[in-house]
This record gives C-alpha cells, sequence and structure tokens, in this order.
C-alpha cells in the first residue's frame, strides 16, 4: 500500500475525521500514535499532527519525537500540534481567558500564500481548544487570525512547516478541506493516486502474492464489509475461497435464503449452515445483553469451527476488518472502554490454527462501499443498512423465545418494507425495531388488549460513532405503525425512538 500521509494521533475525537478528509482528497494516509512513529518515513510524502484533549502545558503533554519530520518533511501541525510547537520552540502558550470553542471567522489571510489559495478572508473554521498561542515559535510567521485569536495559522521559514489553531477536518470548517488540499498537494506535492480502482488492483495482486494456492475461510454475514472482502478474495483466488454463511436464528424476516441466494448469483462459493435451534437453545433463559453477545459469540465460533474441520488443508481465515477497528486498537489511550461487546470472528481461539488476512483493513466504512461499487456488487447489498452481529438478540430486551423472535421479524419486516416504499430506506443510516419487556393495554375491536410494546428507531450517520434519529413524516410513522399493529399479532403499541448517539447508543442494548 501506498504510504503516503502519515498522522500522528495525539488522542483527539477529530484525527479519524483529518484520515477521511485526506481519503476524500484521493491520497492514501495512515493513522498512527505519537509515540509509535514508523521507523521508516522513506516512503511517506508529509506528515499531519493531530489536536489533543490534553494541554501542552500539563505534565502528561504528548511528547513525540520529530527529529526525523521537523524540517525534513513538510509538516501540517494541527491545533495541539500547533500549539506543541509553539511552546516548545521559542513561542510562548497561555490558558486563553474563555474557551475557544466552536465557529471563529478569518478576519486576516496573510496575501500570496499558498496554503490560502481560494480560501476568501470571513471564512468559517472550528476552533476546540482552552489554551491560545501568545508568542509565535522562532522564525515563524504568522499567517491568519480570527477575532479573538491572533496567531490562528503560522508557517516557519526555512521549513515546509505549517501549523493552525483551528480544526480543517470538520465539517464546519467552510474551507477546510480547501486548505488540505492546498497544503498536501500543492505544497508538499503528494500523489492523488488512491482510488477504489487503483486499490482492487493492487490488493487482488498482494492478495494472490500472500495466498499463493492456499485455501481460506470467511464468515459472511450478509452485510457490506464481509461480502466486499469475500469478492477481492474471490478476484484473487476464486475456488480456493470457502465461505460460510451461518443462520443463528435472529437474522431479519427470510434473510438467510434471502442472501444466500443473492451470493450464489455473486459467484461465490457459499455454504448456508441453518444453526437457529442450536443458537436459540443455548440463549434460553438468558436477558443480561453481556451474556447474550458472548453466548452468541461462543456459539458462532464452535459453529464455524465444526465447519472448517470439514474442509481440508485450510490455511488462512478472512475477515472484514475495517480502518477504524484498528484505529481503536491502536489508539493513544488503548482500546476504548467496553460499551457493549463487538462479535466479530476475531475472537476465535487458538486451537483453529488459522493464519489472519484482512483485505480491507485500511479503509473506512465509505470506501468499502465505493470497491465495492467498483467491483460490480449490486447496489442493493450495498446500500444495506447496518445490522448488528448478534441479530434480533439485542433488538429483543430480556430474555429470548422463538415466539419473540417471530414477532420481531414480522415487526421489523413491516417497518423496513415501508421505509423502501416510501422512498426513504437510502436516506437512513440504519433502522430496526426493538422489542420492549413490557406490555400494554389496548383495545380492538370491543375487546381489551394486554400485549406488546415495540420501539421504531431510525438513525442518520457516517460511520455510527455518531448518530441523530431521523424526522420520518407523521404520516409514515402513522401508516407504518396501523400495519404493524393489524398484520403482527401480540403487538398493540407502537413508539419511536428520538434518542440521538451520544447519550444513546443506536442499538437498545
Amino acid at each position: 500500500m501506498q504510504h503516503n500521509v502519515l498522522i500522528l494521533d495525539f488522542g483527539s475525537q477529530y484525527t479519524q475525521l483529518i484520515a477521511r478528509r485526506v481519503r476524500e482528497l484521493n491520497i492514501f494516509c495512515e493513522i498512527f500514535p505519537y509515540n509509535h512513529i514508523p521507523s521508516d518515513l522513506s516512503s511517506y510524502k508529509a506528515v499531519i499532527l493531530g489536536g489533543s484533549p490534553f494541554s501542552v502545558r500539563g505534565e502528561d503533554a504528548p511528547h513525540p519525537d520529530l527529529s526525523q519530520i521537523r524540517g525534513k518533511m513538510p509538516l501540517l501541525a494541527v491545533c495541539y500540534g500547533a500549539q506543541y510547537l509553539a511552546h516548545f520552540s521559542g513561542g510562548e502558550v497561555a490558558a486563553s481567558n474563555t474557551r475557544e470553542y466552536g465557529r471563529a471567522n478569518l478576519s486576516y489571510i496573510k496575501e500570496g500564500e499558498t496554503f490560502f489559495d481560494g480560501v476568501s478572508e470571513n471564512s468559517q473554521v472550528w476552533m476546540s481548544h482552552s489554551d491560545s498561542i501568545k508568542a509565535l515559535p522562532t522564525n515563524a510567521v504568522k499567517l491568519a487570525s480570527t477575532h479573538d485569536v491572533e496567531f490562528a495559522a503560522y508557517k516557519i521559514e526555512g521549513e515546509t512547516t505549517y501549523a493552525i489553531q483551528y480544526h480543517p477536518e470538520v465539517y464546519h470548517s467552510t474551507d477546510g478541506k480547501k486548505m488540505l488540499e492546498n497544503f498536501l498537494v500543492k505544497i508538499a506535492e503528494v500523489p492523488q493516486n488512491f482510488t477504489p480502482n487503483a486499490f482492487v488492483d493492487e490488493m487482488v495482486a498482494e492478495l494472490k502474492e500472500k495466498l499463493g494456492n492456499d485455501k481460506v475461510v470467511l464468515g459472511l454475514s450478509g452485510g457490506v464489509d464481509s461480502t466486499v472482502a469475500a469478492v477481492l478474495l474471490n478476484k484473487a483466488i476464486g475456488q480456493n475461497l470457502y465461505c460460510i454463511f451461518v443462520n443463528n436464528g435472529l437474522l431479519r424476516k427470510n434473510e438467510f435464503q434471502n442472501v444466500l441466494d443473492q451470493y450464489k448469483g455473486m459467484g461465490l462459493n457459499v455454504k448456508g449452515v441453518d444453526a437457529g435451534d442450536r443458537f436459540l437453545g443455548e440463549l434460553a433463559g438468558i436477558s443480561d445483553p453481556e451474556t447474550k453477545r458472548k453466548t452468541i459469540g461462543r456459539v458462532f465460533i464452535e459453529v464455524f469451527d465444526d465447519e472448517s474441520h470439514l474442509l481440508e488443508d485450510v490455511k488462512w481465515l478472512a475477515q472484514g476488518t475495517i480502518y477504524p477497528d484498528v484505529i481503536e486498537s491502536v489508539s493513544v489511550k488503548g482500546p476504548s472502554a467496553t460499551i457493549k461487546s463487538h462479535h466479530n470472528v476475531g475472537g476465535l481461539p487458538d486451537y483453529m490454527k488459522l493464519k489472519i488476512v484482512e483485505p480491507l483493513r485500511m479503509l473506512f466504512k465509505d470506501e468499502v462501499r465505493r470497491v465495492g461499487a467498483t467491483l460490480g456488487i449490486d447496489p442493493e447489498l450495498l446500500g444495506r443498512h447496518p445490522f448488528p452481529g448478534p441479530g434480533l438478540s439485542i433488538r429483543i430486551l430480556g430474555d429470548i423465545t422463538p415466539e419473540k423472535v417471530q414477532i420481531l421479524q414480522d415487526v421489523d419486516s413491516v417497518f423496513i418494507e415501508g421505509l423502501k416504499s416510501w422512498g426513504l430506506y437510502d436516506k437512513v443510516w440504519q433502522a430496526g425495531a426493538i422489542l420492549l419487556p413490557v406490555n400494554s393495554v389496548g383495545v380492538m375491536g370491543d375487546e381489551r388488549t394486554y400485549e406488546k410494546v415495540v420501539a421504531l428507531r431510525a438513525v442518520e450517520s457516517t460511520d455510527g460513532m455518531t448518530a441523530d434519529w431521523v424526522h420520518l413524516p407523521y404520516d409514515f410513522l402513522m401508516k407504518v405503525s396501523n400495519d404493524i399493529i393489524n398484520k403482527v399479532k401480540g403487538v398493540n403499541r407502537v413508539v419511536y425512538d428520538i434518542s440521538s448517539k451520544p447519550p444513546a447508543t443506536i442499538e437498545w442494548e
């Protein structure tokens, strides 16, 4: 893979956004913790220092070793990075009288600076810091100011080093992407050659070399990531790829057969394993969400292992791991606190003795979809909403029974098909229904009922890290609620979840 831009992570929530903006410029980049800089920098064309929740004035301030970078490679320091260069290179950083957070506008831009080509005065930028640069570092020249921040941007003469106290990567910095492009393309002269076509060609060649004539097993989920990984591997090794699609009894209505039919039409070597009864038997009586997840993960491994043993001489396990998972595992602070366990084949035990291959491990979700389109995968499949690995088990609050699964499958089907028929499905990032552990009083005809309550959930997001609830039309909600109550026996009340993430998660468990 082309190592064009190195991004150093100091623990900022925005670090992944920097990478996404750089990738949007068709420039490949990688994120590394500030204290684990690659030993060989020869293939990198530029370096970006990210932001941080720390203060450069604090005893716990991150201190990167820039001896092989500064003055030797084009360097862009963002927010904490800009303050770090100032504080430790002859300038001064002090606490601001007021926290500088939110929208600001550039009130001054130095004329003739390539970094600000195409950027007009008054351009909006996004601030997020409680410290401010009071004096520039040695040999620095001011490039831009806002009304409240005199040194919003500067460069160091004699070096290709630029620094900005705002975040160009966030949506609210209106010309932020342009500034990144000016630095990377015009100043650092980084090639813009990271395209879906280029990725496919390079990855297929890499997989052919790595795998040779070895056999590979892949656990398909029906989702975007595992599907794109399967098609890439199929392109590289053909029938040496063995795909296993396990029905855990918690898929959506008719999904097991529908997905199998779809895969067969794609020429993949897929075996469907219907283990629904086994999963539901193991889950009987379990209500705790973490125990549900772990039980499903354990049974999946057992089923997958049983099936793998039926294949001879398999040497590799393929996974649909994507870049956010990789970044999380090597982040500055280490893996985040466990909000909930993630259901991934990555938990396979050592006794399976398989080497791992992850063809998508350097891609973000939107890039996976673009690669899938390049591979000719059906747009309907690529546009599928994310669906949790534990399936409907974490949308059934409380214990799980076959009857509850049936009810939720029927409710979910009415909701999802309704979104599609109203032209709303592609405007929603993820949607689903939740079966609540409460009954409510209702009236149907002349009879009193005491039946289940379901909640509908639909969110907008780009990567699932944050999400807003979708303002679905009232007419649609009225229609779908009416359809659910009339068509699904056992449900007499429908509610709509209007919580955003944070503080709520997308799933209820």
